[in-house]
């Protein structure tokens, strides 16, 4: 019996809501070989064409339940109950993308012919890996998880999940979902745990074939050194400090609109949130002004109420960290310019609120600019041009988003070529598009989710080459 009770505490009173019992060393042990026993049988047993089947009617089966899953998730992690239904309805619309399109990338279709070779037939076939470990977070679960769950099932592998503990009635809402529309009990498994030691003995298992893991840098790095003594892929998605470029040509309250957006929807809550916003000389204080503006009319407050857009931050931890960061950025000269707002001044007590902050005459020196504050903060730099901030742009370890925001495209396209990460937006950020990879460059990860690359994780190459028999 495992001796771990997970406690999901709620963001919003910072009282007790959920318990869970954390796995036992006992089913820890059984469900790689559970797994793979349950592949063997599925992967020969199915065909693409029942698995995309299944795949849809489970994906049916959460839209039903839309209401209910949008709501558990503004209970666990706080994000306003008027975005999370979104949520859930963009998962199952990238869920049915990947289905659709996994006919031209498995199966036949999938399959690529060698050169034409008289007496040789010869082609590359794509096989599933065997059992997938899939660790996703709290920030977007039912986005994440569809990422790397679907494509995987869809190529004929059996799949583990382990959630955060901060949200973990998503994994039985899916697991149930999937076993009602007829995949196998131990195709999919999953198992509730808050133990790094746990997670690393199933890490290490010589019978998971592949892992996914979606969080911090640091836990990242944690499941990657634990899998380095065998040899097993590890996909990687992982922080980010997105940078945003606003260039003088552009409309300062629609970029104010969108960049604030951009910035603390899910109240900064995204790996890809701007996180450090760089703005040319000749508007920075109209632009900053338009930020204030914008400011000015947010609601934070209960995320229940269908009118409040900003919830609290995950954890009291998560607010002492992004409280430090502003804190130590104003103690290094920065300004706090965030602008009366009644809701603002008034959060509530109980909870971890922390009110959307604009801040001014920001530097590289501070934490707010170097590191992830991964929460509702506006960081706003001058820069006297587009070297300058390009140069500033990629002036971090991280690489997973970038944005540029001006009247002219063709010359933003040519700068975005100039930034390093692994998504560049032009007026536009924080959106992965399900037809696009989404791949994180420096610390920010490797391998791809998304696209028609977001299979090749869950697929290994198998060459056929037959000769004619010699008569």
């Amino acid at each position: 019996m495992s001796s771990e009770t997970l406690t999901t505490i709620s963001p919003i009173t910072n009282d007790p809501i959920i318990t869970r019992p954390g796995v036992s060393q006992q089913k820890l042990a059984s469900l790689p070989q559970k797994a793979q026993n349950a592949f063997r049988s599925f992967s020969r047993s199915t065909t693409l064409a029942q698995r995309q089947e299944i795949v849809a009617r489970a994906l049916g089966l959460l839209g039903k339940k839309k209401d209910v899953l949008a709501r558990e998730v503004t209970e666990q992690m706080g994000r306003p109950i008027a975005y999370t239904g979104v949520e859930i309805a963009t998962a199952i619309k990238r869920g049915e993308y990947l289905t659709r399109i996994s006919s031209t990338v498995l199966g036949e279709q999938g399959t690529v012919n060698a050169e034409p070779e008289a007496g040789f037939r010869r082609y590359i076939k794509k096989e599933p890996v065997g059992t997938v470990l899939i660790i996703f977070p709290w920030n977007y679960p039912y986005l994440v998880l569809i990422n790397s769950l679907v494509p995987a099932l869809l190529a004929g592998n059996a799949v583990i999940l382990k959630p955060s503990p901060q949200t973990p009635t998503v994994v039985e809402q899916i697991a149930s979902a999937f076993h009602e529309a007829g995949i196998p009990q131990d195709v999919l498994q999953y198992f509730h745990c808050g133990s790094p030691i746990d997670i690393e003995t199933i890490v290490r298992s010589s019978l998971i074939n592949h892992i996914c893991f979606t969080g911090s840098v640091a836990g990242g790095l944690a499941v990657q050194k634990a899998a380095a003594d065998r040899i097993v892929n590890v996909g990687l998605e992982l922080g980010g400090n997105d940078p945003a470029y606003v260039r003088p040509d552009v409309d300062l309250t629609w970029a104010a609109e969108e960049i604030v957006d951009g910035a603390i929807f899910n109240s900064g809550q995204s790996c890809c949130a701007i996180e450090r916003v760089y703005v040319h000389e000749a508007i920075h204080d109209a632009f900053v002004e338009e930020v204030k503006k914008v400011l000015s009319n947010y609601r934070v407050g209960d995320p229940f109420d269908t009118k409040t857009q900003i919830g609290p931050v995950i954890s009291k931890r998560a607010k002492e960290t992004i409280l430090a960061h502003i804190e130590d950025a104003v103690k290094k000269g920065a300004v706090d310019e965030t602008p009366t707002n009644q809701t603002f001044d008034n959060l509530p007590a109980a909870g971890n609120f922390v009110k959307p902050t604009l801040l001014t005459g920001v530097t590289h020196e501070m934490q707010v600019m170097a590191d992830e504050t991964f929460g509702p903060v506006i960081p706003v730099m001058k820069v006297k041009d587009d070297a300058e901030a390009v140069r500033l742009m990629n002036q971090s370890d991280l690489g997973l988003t970038a944005s540029v925001w001006t009247k002219d495209v063709a010359a933003a396209e040519q700068l975005i070529q100039q930034v390093e990460a692994g998504t560049v937006f032009v007026n536009r950020s924080d959106y992965p598009s399900p037809d696009l990879a989404w791949t994180g460059w420096k610390n920010s990860g490797r391998g791809v989710t998304l696209s028609k690359f977001g299979f090749d994780q869950f697929v290994k190459l198998k060459s056929f080459h037959m000769k004619d028999y010699p008569k």
